[in-house]
C-alpha cells in the first residue's frame, strides 16, 4: 500500500467544525485529535448527530475543518488548494459508500478499475483479477450494476476502492442498504482486505456488529470521542453506546 514509514496514516490534530455563524451555529467537531494506524481497521460510531461522518469527511479531505490539521501520508491536507488535494485523494483515499455509487453505464470491470483509467495507470500485472477474485465477482464483469443484486454492487465498490491500493480506505455505513446475510459477507470482506492486503480502514457505522469486525472502535458525542474500545463482540459496543447516550 501507499504510505511512508510504520507511523499513523491518518493524524488529525485538534480539529473543529463549526457550520454556520452567530446565535445559529453548530459545532459538529469540537477538538478532535486521532491518529489511525496502518493496516488496521477503525470503526467510528455514535449516535445521530455526533459528528462521525463530518471526522470521516474532514479526515478524507472531503471538507475542511474550521481550526486544526489533518495530515493523511505525512502531508498536511488542511493548506492544499483543490487541485493538489484532488491529486492526494487520488493517489492516497480509497471510498466505499452507502450508495454504492457505480456508473451505470460501465459494466463491472469497468467500474473496477476506473480510478486506474482516470489517473492514467496501469495495474499491476494480476492484481485487478486478483481483487476480482477475493471480492466473488470474477463471473459478473460484463454485467452492468442494473444487472447486479445490492450485494455484487457493494462489491464492485469494495474491489474499485482497492484497486489502487489506497494509503486509507474510508467506509461509509457499508452495510446500511443491504440485508443482515449481505452485509455479513461484506464486512468480512473489508476485515479481510486489512488482514490479507494490509489496508488500512475507517469504516463509520452505526452497526454493532460492523463495529465488532474492527481491531479499534471510537465513539464519539457531541463532536468528541468519548471513549475508545479494542476488539471486542457486538454485546461490549451496544453496552458503550447506551452509557454514552445515557
Amino acid at each position: 500500500m501507499n504510505g511512508n514509514g510504520d507511523g499513523p496514516v491518518v493524524v488529525a490534530a485538534d480539529v473543529a467544525r463549526r457550520y454556520g455563524q452567530g446565535e445559529t451555529a453548530v459545532d459538529a467537531l469540537r477538538g478532535v485529535s486521532v491518529e489511525i494506524e496502518r493496516a488496521r481497521l477503525t470503526a467510528v460510531m455514535g449516535p445521530s448527530g455526533s459528528g462521525k461522518s463530518t471526522l470521516m469527511h474532514i479526515l478524507a479531505g472531503l471538507d475542511k475543518p474550521t481550526s486544526g490539521t489533518v495530515a493523511v501520508a505525512g502531508t498536511e491536507i488542511t493548506t492544499l488548494g483543490d487541485n493538489e488535494l484532488t491529486k492526494l485523494r487520488r493517489r492516497h483515499i480509497g471510498f466505499v459508500f452507502q450508495f454504492f455509487n457505480l456508473l451505470p453505464m460501465l459494466n463491472a470491470r469497468e467500474n473496477i478499475t476506473l480510478p486506474l483509467t482516470i489517473s492514467g495507470e496501469k495495474p499491476e500485472d494480476g492484481w485487478v483479477d486478483k481483487i476480482v477474485g477475493d471480492v466473488g465477482l470474477s463471473d459478473r464483469l460484463s454485467h452492468r450494476p442494473s444487472e447486479l443484486s445490492g450485494g455484487q454492487q457493494q462489491r464492485v465498490a469494495i474491489a474499485r476502492a482497492l484497486v489502487s491500493k489506497p494509503t486509507v480506505l474510508f467506509a461509509d455505513e457499508p452495510t446500511g442498504n443491504l440485508d443482515s446475510t449481505t452485509g455479513n459477507e461484506i464486512l468480512e470482506l473489508l476485515r479481510r482486505s486489512v488482514d490479507d492486503y494490509g489496508q488500512t480502514m475507517v469504516m463509520v457505522t452505526h452497526d454493532a456488529r460492523a463495529a465488532a469486525m474492527a481491531h479499534r472502535v471510537l465513539f464519539l458525542a457531541d463532536g468528541q470521542i468519548v471513549r475508545e474500545l479494542g476488539e471486542c463482540n457486538a454485546h461490549r459496543i451496544l453496552e458503550v453506546l447506551e452509557e454514552i447516550a445515557a
